[in-house]
C-alpha cells in the first residue's frame, strides 16, 4: 500500500551564512515565504566558522539531509560551501552578499534581489558547472587541496589581495583591489615560474602573474578572461608577461580598456584584432596544470588569500558542482 501524500517526507533546505555580511532578517523572511510556497519542511540554518569559512557547515547540512544549500556571503563563503558540497550531488544556491560576488556575476544573478535568488533555491532548475581543484604545496612540504569557482592565482593578483587594506575594502569595495593592484604593479618585480599543462614538458617563464580561470567576468564589466566558460570542462591558464619598462601599464590597459571597454562592441573587437600585441599575454586551455616558484609566493583562490606556496597543481572537475538558477538569468555559464 502506498503512503498518503501527507505522510511523505518533504524536502528541506539549508542556509549557510556569513553573519557579518548577511542581512539575516531579510533572508529569513524570503526563505520562510519560498519554503511555504514550495511546501518544504523547515529550513535549517548554519553560521560559518572563522576557521573554514563554511566548508564544515556545508558538510553538516548535507549530513542532515538538505535538498539544497543556500550560501549567503561573499566569494569566500560561496567557495567554501561549494567545497563542502563537492561530490554530494546537493545543489548550491547563491545569495550574493559580498564585495565582488564573482560567481554570481558570471551566472547572471541579480545582486541585490534577495527574493529572486531565494526563489531560485526552491523553484529554480539545476545547472552543472565546473569546479577548479588546486593542491597547494607549502615551504614545509605540507599539502592541502581546495576547490575554486572563479580564479586561482599566484603573482600580482595574489600579492595585491594580500596587500589590500581592510579599511579601504570596507569603504570602497572592489575598488580597494585596484588600489592594491596599482601599488603592487609599480613596485614589484616579475616572478620566475616553471609551469606545465596537461602533462607537457616543464617550461620556465617570467610573469607578473599567472591565473587559472574557470570564468572570466569581473566587477565593472571587465572581462579578465574573455574565452573562459563555467561549463566547458576546461580551465584557462593566463600568464601576464613583462616586456620592459612600463609593461605593467600595458597590462593594466589590456585588462581595463580592451577587455572592459573595447571587447563589448563589434567595432571594439575589430580594433583589438588589429592592434593587439599578444607577446605580453600567454593563454592556454588545460584540464590539468602545475606551476612552481623558487621561493614562497602568495596564492589566492576566488579573491581570498591562501598564504604562501612553493608550488600548485590541479585539474578541472567537469560538472563537479550543481547550482540552482532561474531561466531568465543571462549568465556566461
Amino acid at each position: 500500500m502506498s503512503s498518503s501524500p501527507a505522510a511523505r517526507v518533504q524536502p528541506s533546505a539549508a542556509v549557510v551564512y556569513q553573519p557579518f555580511k548577511t542581512d539575516l532578517r531579510a533572508l529569513r523572511a524570503a526563505v520562510a515565504y519560498q519554503e511555504r510556497q514550495a511546501g518544504w519542511s523547515q529550513t535549517r540554518w548554519y553560521e560559518t566558522e572563522a576557521g573554514d569559512a563554511g566548508v564544515a557547515a556545508a558538510r553538516r547540512a548535507v549530513a542532515d539531509g538538505a535538498g539544497v544549500v543556500l550560501a549567503s556571503g561573499g566569494d569566500g563563503t560561496v567557495r567554501a560551501v561549494a567545497e563542502g558540497l563537492r561530490g554530494s550531488g546537493v545543489p548550491l544556491a547563491i545569495v550574493p552578499q559580498g564585495t565582488g560576488n564573482l560567481l554570481a556575476r558570471n551566472l547572471g544573478l541579480p545582486l541585490t534581489d534577495v527574493d529572486a535568488v531565494v526563489r531560485a533555491a526552491f523553484h529554480g532548475r539545476n545547472r552543472p558547472v565546473d569546479l577548479g581543484i588546486l593542491t597547494i604545496v607549502r615551504e614545509d612540504e605540507s599539502e592541502s587541496e581546495h576547490a575554486f569557482l572563479v580564479l586561482a592565482g599566484m603573482g600580482l593578483d595574489a600579492r595585491a589581495i594580500q596587500a589590500t587594506r581592510a579599511t579601504l575594502k570596507k569603504r570602497l569595495g572592489w575598488l580597494a583591489y585596484v588600489d592594491a593592484g596599482v601599488r603592487t604593479m609599480i613596485k614589484d618585480r616579475p616572478l620566475q615560474i616553471h609551469y606545465s599543462v596537461d602533462g607537457s614538458e616543464v617550461k620556465p617563464l617570467s610573469v607578473y602573474t599567472v591565473m587559472i580561470g574557470n570564468c572570466g567576468l569581473m566587477p565593472g564589466g571587465v572581462m579578465l578572461i574573455p574565452d573562459a566558460k563555467l561549463d566547458d570542462g576546461r580551465l584557462d591558464v593566463v600568464a601576464l608577461r613583462p616586456l620592459g619598462a612600463f609593461s605593467w601599464l600595458r597590462i593594466w590597459n589590456k585588462i581595463g580598456w580592451e577587455n572592459g571597454v573595447l571587447r563589448k562592441t563589434k567595432a571594439g573587437r575589430r580594433i583589438i584584432d588589429l592592434t593587439n600585441d599578444t607577446r605580453n599575454v600567454l593563454t592556454l586551455r588545460a584540464s590539468t596544470y602545475a606551476l612552481s616558484v623558487t621561493r614562497p609566493e602568495p596564492i589566492q583562490l576566488d579573491g581570498d588569500d591562501f598564504g604562501l606556496a612553493l608550488a600548485a597543481s590541479g585539474r578541472v572537475e567537469a560538472g563537479g558542482l550543481t547550482v540552482r538558477v532561474l531561466p531568465e538569468w543571462n549568465g556566461r555559464a
